[in-house]
């Protein structure tokens, strides 16, 4: 159902918008992990190792999707605020028109040069067949996988954030059913993992389509409006490349970190992979709730309602520090408990011990990270994307520096440190620029 974000209670709005996308993000996280956990305990930890050193790999295609979903929802989320519902309608089929030929491009791209990717970030010999195999079934769907992302882009910009659940929910169920099928069931190790992704996936982008066309047509237009348009493809842009980049670049940042990892061993490799999939489930939360005050700021800015979108912005970082409470406390004080999901019988002291260290390191500073990823959604639904990339950029590359520093005097644990450390300093400066205010003033300019 489609939602107006700019009238009603800003708290209690935002909170209806965004709990949805929480249980999105609760079931698309749960198949990430049931890939490793099943990987881990029905193929062994080569096979664990295999999934995550592959994995910075594909978050570069899902940065992009991921991407492209931003860009083409603060512009939508715009104009539907603005109820110019032409040129709406105009955004939304550029968007898909113009994802369909750059996935095309992407997917042809991540096929050819496989190989070489694993090549680059050191992926030892024992792993490297079924990680390149994973990959390469992976990157086979990822025109189903940007496709999927950018719906769900369009369906959250329009203040639906149901209708993108009910699919997560049925993908989600079904990814896992599958993975048991093809992994514990046939035995087809890696390959059956990247298999029950793909026509997961694949499923759940026909049917969203399918519904977003259909959800489109009860939108009444009493202009005419253009199927494709290049000056809206370059409006899109504006938002959709930096987000793009921003993504990506933090996805080349963790290949570099991956590179490092991987000269560490298998063993090192399992326990990292166990760990970052369950940090990403905490982090993917709090960047989920930073889109839905993206979405809720852009509407808002597009209605000229500045201050409602501050109040926005309050209820989302009260939403982020709570949301960080319970993933501190199964992570920091359960932690062993949680990485030994991913573990069989036979696995390693060294690797379940990896895992174990780099959650205790970075758990506390999830109330901090929360912060900045909210904030971090309002500057992006205003279109202030050089604040926005300058405090992400200044996260990555600190990050990415830091590991290689630390790691030569502190070994795999100085790796770990890094990320707090990045955290704190990137948030101070979203914090910054938020105060200084000139993202609603670059807003009116626009």
């Amino acid at each position: 159902m489609i939602k107006d974000l700019t009238e009603g209670n800003p708290q209690k709005v935002l909170w209806q918008f965004t709990i949805p996308m929480f249980i999105s993000v609760i079931f698309q996280q749960l198949y990430n992990i049931a890939d490793s956990v099943i990987a881990g305990k029905f193929a062994g930890e080569d096979a664990l190792a295999a999934v995550g050193a592959s994995y910075p790999i594909t978050m570069i295609f899902m940065a992009i999707a991921v991407g492209s979903n931003v860009g083409c929802a603060v512009v939508i989320s715009q104009f539907f605020g603005a109820k110019e519902y032409g040129k709406m309608k105009t955004a939304v089929f550029t968007t898909l028109i113009s994802s369909v030929v750059l996935s095309i491009v992407l997917m042809a791209a991540g096929l050819l040069g496989t190989r070489g990717l694993m090549e680059m970030i050191r992926t030892p010999e024992n792993i490297f067949a079924d990680g390149a195999l994973y990959l390469k079934i992976y990157v086979g769907g990822f025109l189903f996988l940007f496709l999927y992302n950018v719906a769900t882009g369009i369906f959250t910009s329009l203040g639906d954030s149901k209708t993108p659940l009910y699919f997560l929910i049925g993908s989600s169920l079904g990814n896992i059913v599958l993975d048991i099928w093809f992994v514990a069931g046939f035995q087809w190790g890696v390959a059956g993992v990247a298999w029950a992704t793909f026509i997961a996936q694949g499923i759940a982008c026909v049917l969203a389509l399918l519904t977003l066309v259909k959800r489109l047509q009860t939108v009444e237009t009493a202009e005419k409006y253009d199927i494709f348009s290049l000056s809206m493809l370059k409006k899109i842009s504006m938002i959709a490349v930096p987000s793009i980049l921003q993504q990506s670049f933090v996805s080349v940042g963790n290949i570099f970190i991956q590179s490092l990892v991987n000269s560490f061993g298998s063993s090192v490799i399992a326990g990292y992979s166990a760990a970052i999939k369950l940090n990403t489930f905490s982090i993917t939360c709090f960047t989920t709730l930073g889109n839905g005050v993206s979405s809720f700021t852009a509407q808002n800015l597009g209605a000229g309602k500045v201050d409602r979108a501050r109040k926005g912005l309050s209820a989302g970082i009260k939403m982020g520090l709570l949301t960080a409470v319970p993933f501190f406390i199964a992570f920091f004080i359960f932690g062993r408990n949680m990485v030994q999901l991913f573990m069989s019988g036979d696995a390693s002291v060294l690797a379940s011990d990896t895992g174990i260290t780099f959650l205790r390191i970075v758990a506390p500073f999830y109330f901090v990270i929360s912060i900045k990823l909210v904030i971090d959604g309002m500057l992006r639904g205003a279109g202030a994307m050089a604040s926005f990339m300058i405090a992400t950029f200044t996260d990555l590359i600190l990050r990415v520096i830091l590991s290689y520093i630390m790691s030569a005097s502190f070994g795999v644990t100085g790796i770990w440190m890094s990320w707090p450390i990045g955290w704190s300093i990137a948030t101070a400066l979203s914090v910054i620029f938020y105060w200084r205010g000139k993202w609603a003033d670059q807003f009116k300019a626009q």
